[in-house]
Parts: structure tokens; sequence; C-alpha cells
């Protein structure tokens, strides 16, 4: 304080380390706490002396997080937590998915869509590869040996139907670039 006469006044001003010694805190505390907006500043390094004191009591008499808050404060970092466990999780997934270790349900069901359509066809083949044969079979015996003959041969065509790789990188290539042109779509 300028002179030791003077008499303290709600106007009276004092510095940085004048206020760091009335409040029992260092230069550098009171120069955080104007800062953050605890205490503030009527000017460079010069405090309200009577203003300052009372908004640090106030400070100080503040819980600093109530009970409420805490279990907020909780409940945000876990839910953080989870989302990040998820991304992870999905970034994990893709990659799988990129490799060819992991399939979508929906590659899944169009791959077995066309194995099913490869067993319609060599089904519906089937009557037009024995007609003929079994019209000029004699005996029932003969014509069902030539059945069975041309239903293991369809089998054998269809035990030879294999998943291709290739064929699914390509789907996931289709997919992935309408996600993109989606995404496009929707953001622009």
């Amino acid at each position: 304080m300028a002179g030791t006469e003077e008499k303290i006044t709600d106007e009276t001003e004092v510095n940085v380390t004048e206020l760091a010694t009335v409040l029992g805190v260092t230069a550098r505390r009171v120069q955080q706490m104007g800062q953050d907006g605890t205490i503030t500043a009527v000017r460079r390094g010069r405090y309200l002396l009577c203003d300052s004191v009372q908004r640090y009591i106030n400070f100080l008499s503040k819980p600093a997080v109530d009970d409420e808050d805490k279990k907020t404060e909780k409940a945000k970092r876990m839910a953080e937590a989870q989302i990040k466990a998820a991304k992870a999780t999905v970034a994990k997934m893709e990659a799988e998915e990129l490799k060819g270790n992991m399939h979508r349900s929906e590659d899944v069901a169009a791959m077995t869509e066309d194995l099913i359509f490869a067993i319609r066809g060599a089904l519906n083949a089937l009557p037009g590869r024995v007609a003929v044969d079994t019209a000029n079979a004699t005996t029932a015996a003969e014509t069902a040996e030539i059945i069975r003959r041309e239903v293991h041969k369809a089998m054998g065509e269809l035990a030879n139907y294999k998943y291709d790789p290739k064929k699914y990188e390509e789907r996931v290539r289709e997919r992935r670039s309408w996600a993109a042109s989606e995404s496009d779509d929707d953001g622009g």
C-alpha cells in the first residue's frame, strides 16, 4: 500500500505482491487467479484490495465439486471410454473385413444367394440332361442309374463351387465406394 496511514476503502488498490501477502499466497498464484477470473485486475498488475479479498473468500467457500458433479463427470468419462472402445472395435472389424478374415452378413447372404442360384441352375438343367437317356432306358433300374449318374455330376459341379476372395473383395470395394458417395451426398 502506498502509505502506512492511509485508510483502506473500497477503492484501495494494491499490487500483486501486496495482494499475495494479504491473501497468504504467492504472487504467481495471484496472477493465476487473475487469469482464471477468480479475481479481477483494475489494470495491469493492480487489484482492488477489498473486491479481491471478497472474491478470494467466495472462491474458497465454494465446494470444488459437489457429489452430483462428480457423478456426472464420472458418467461422462465412462461414456467417452465406451465410445473410444466402440470406435476401436469398429476399426478392428473394418480392418479384418478388408483383410478378408471377416465378412458382413449382407455379403455372406449375397454369396449364399449365388450358391443357391448355382444349385437351382443345376437342378433345373437335370431334366434336360436325363430326358433323352431315360426315354431310351428299358428298365426302371437303368433309368434310376441314369438319374443317379446325372445327380452325381451336378453335385460334383456344385462341390467345385468355391468361395472366391476376389469376388468378395470386389463386393467390399463396391460397397465402400457406395458408402463414400453416400456420405459425400449427405455432407455436400
